[in-house]
């Protein structure tokens, strides 16, 4: 911006206009400042709902077993959004959809959020299954361990169904076939989760697996995982849950029906079923 200025008293001073201006840019750039260290929001996620006319959207975690908004959006024909948080840590955050449409239920998406910017993409119609989701390394590997389990998932119902049908035909020796058959693929299941964590040690997407998904295995294969860990990875939200349950579980020494994964099994590897 360029100055005026005028001859008082043998000195050049501006005009009262430009110093007007020049007061306003100046407090309007240090409100800006104030507004900006005021800003501890480390996560930014921005996407779009296809079809979403109305609606609310929330985003949340879980803390102390209760869901908190983390920030909340009302839709109403915009399918875009924008939502950011302070995480501080790669975390499983929630997407929950309120819909507007007389439904009986809403939709909730999972997904392993980072410190950064991230991109959530999905429809309507297929909330949760078209959810595409970038901007995080744990994510990309939840997906992979996700699509896994599916597999394991199909495999389980195929083997309930002829269970079923066994039973029907009162055919024991077949039922008791199916039975072990389903018991080896739950196994195998146990077995493939303490690897994949293994493998990917130094993300937080391991201990989280281990609490989430195999944490009524036995306590000594939840340790070998926690002792696995990268010491960054021990220090984090889902280590420290990891490492606080283990020492619980060996307190008690109360452990549930788990599922034994042999000792010699448990390798560094990927399953080979993958």
């Amino acid at each position: 911006m360029a100055l005026a200025f005028q001859l008082k008293n043998g000195h050049l001073c501006p005009l009262n206009q430009n110093l007007t201006m020049l007061k306003k840019l100046i407090f309007i750039g240090a409100i800006l400042m104030i507004v900006s260290c005021n800003n501890s929001n480390d996560f930014f996620l921005t996407g779009n709902i296809s079809g979403l006319k109305k609606g609310t959207l929330y985003l949340q975690r879980v803390e102390d077993t209760t869901l908190v908004t983390l920030d909340s959006l009302e839709v109403n024909g915009d399918p875009e959004f924008a939502f950011e948080a302070n995480i501080k840590e790669p975390q499983v955050l929630y997407i929950n959809l309120k819909k507007k449409d007389g439904s009986d239920y809403d939709d909730r998406i999972l997904f392993f959020a980072e410190p950064g910017e991230m991109t959530l993409t999905t429809s309507l119609k297929n909330f949760e299954r078209q959810a595409v989701i970038t901007g995080s390394e744990n994510q990309l590997k939840l997906d992979e361990y996700k699509k896994m389990i599916m597999k394991f998932n199909g495999q389980n119902l195929d083997l309930i169904k002829k269970s079923f049908e066994a039973q029907q035909q009162q055919n024991e020796d077949s039922l008791v076939f199916y039975d072990k058959k389903m018991q080896d693929l739950v196994r195998r299941k146990y077995l493939y989760t303490v690897n994949f964590a293994m493998n990917h040690k130094d993300l937080e997407v391991a201990p989280y697996l281990a609490v989430s998904e195999i944490f009524d295995a036995n306590v000594k294969y939840l340790d070998t995982i926690y002792k696995a860990l990268d010491p960054n990875i021990r220090k984090s939200k889902y280590g420290k849950t990891l490492k606080g349950f283990i020492k619980e579980r060996k307190k008690t020494d109360k452990q549930p029906e788990k599922v034994e994964v042999a000792k010699e099994e448990v390798i560094l590897k990927e399953d080979s079923t993958k």
